[in-house]
């Protein structure tokens, strides 16, 4: 007997596997074009004081920053996840344009700093759009890959960059994260049982422009949005680690590597299958992950 659900993905697929599909429900947006490599991007730098940042990194485990080109392309951003929302698709699939990696590739020179000259993209990536009048909320606490992620000095050997697209408050459902200085198992066998005291945690609202950047060990969380909230929380990040280790995941990206519409659409199928125990995945966008990975 046929798989039912293989094929009632199979025209979802043909359609979404189309680029024309994506650039008449986006025209906003720019996808890439078969044989030209993608521009480098302009390298604006933060606002916030670099030793401050590198002392806030070292110390809490995480650091705010703002980027002009975050600022920039929020805005259309956010107003695709919006499209997403509306036509029932998850919103990751907005990696499959140039401007969501152009805003994580202006982070160059502090991603360098950090993790060193040849670090690399991880094929770990997601969007959210929270969405207040459904109850909904962010991810719950995790460490994104824990004590593994931390040299024996304690310096990070990955990294996470989570940014708003549209304000993220208490309200609308901003992140909340416990500062590894405050966190008593942090970076230690028992970093799994969690001992937090409410007193530490630390809420971290943010506006478009703003990016988060903490390392992997560092216990954080979405919290559930307001009836009240203006807005859905609509967000995204990307995970980065240093080049000189073994790869957390495969396959690597080189921070400016050309990526064709199928690699982009390969590597959002991945992340709809890799975070589903994270949130709820429809059936039919399961099955239509499996059939873009396999075509």
């Amino acid at each position: 007997m046929p798989d039912t659900l293989a094929l009632a993905a199979a025209p979802l697929a043909n359609d979404m596997g189309r680029p024309g599909f994506w650039a008449e429900h986006f025209p906003g947006l720019s996808l890439p074009r078969d044989g030209v490599a993608e521009e480098a991007v302009a390298h604006p730098a933060g606002r916030a004081d670099e030793r401050i940042v590198a002392e806030r990194l070292y110390e809490e485990g995480y650091f705010q920053d703002r980027n002009a080109t975050f600022e920039r392309l929020a805005p259309g951003l956010a107003e695709a996840v919006r499209t997403c929302a509306h036509l029932d698709i998850p919103p990751p699939f907005i990696f499959l344009f140039d401007e969501t990696w152009a805003c994580f590739r202006s982070l160059d020179p502090m991603l360098r700093r950090f993790l060193g000259d040849n670090y690399r993209m991880l094929p770990d990536f997601w969007t959210w759009h929270v969405d207040p009048a459904a109850g909904q909320a962010g991810w719950r606490p995790h460490r994104d890959k824990g004590r593994m992620s931390l040299a024996p000095d304690g310096t990070p050997l990955s990294l996470t960059v989570w940014a708003p697209l549209l304000d993220a408050t208490p309200l609308t459902s901003c992140m909340y994260l416990l500062p590894a200085n405050r966190d008593p198992v942090y970076n230690t066998e028992q970093e799994a049982v969690w001992n937090i005291n409410a007193a530490s945690i630390r809420a971290l609202p943010g506006a478009p422009g703003d990016y988060f950047c903490w390392n992997q060990a560092v216990l954080h969380w979405g919290s559930e949005s307001s009836r009240f909230a203006p807005h859905p929380r609509i967000s995204m990040a990307l995970e980065f680690q240093r080049g000189d280790i073994r790869p957390f995941n495969q396959p690597l990206i080189a921070p400016f590597q050309p990526l064709d519409f199928q690699t982009r659409l390969k590597l959002v199928a991945k992340q709809i299958l890799q975070y589903r125990h994270m949130y709820p995945l429809a059936a039919r966008f399961e099955a239509l992950a499996q059939q873009l990975l396999a075509g």
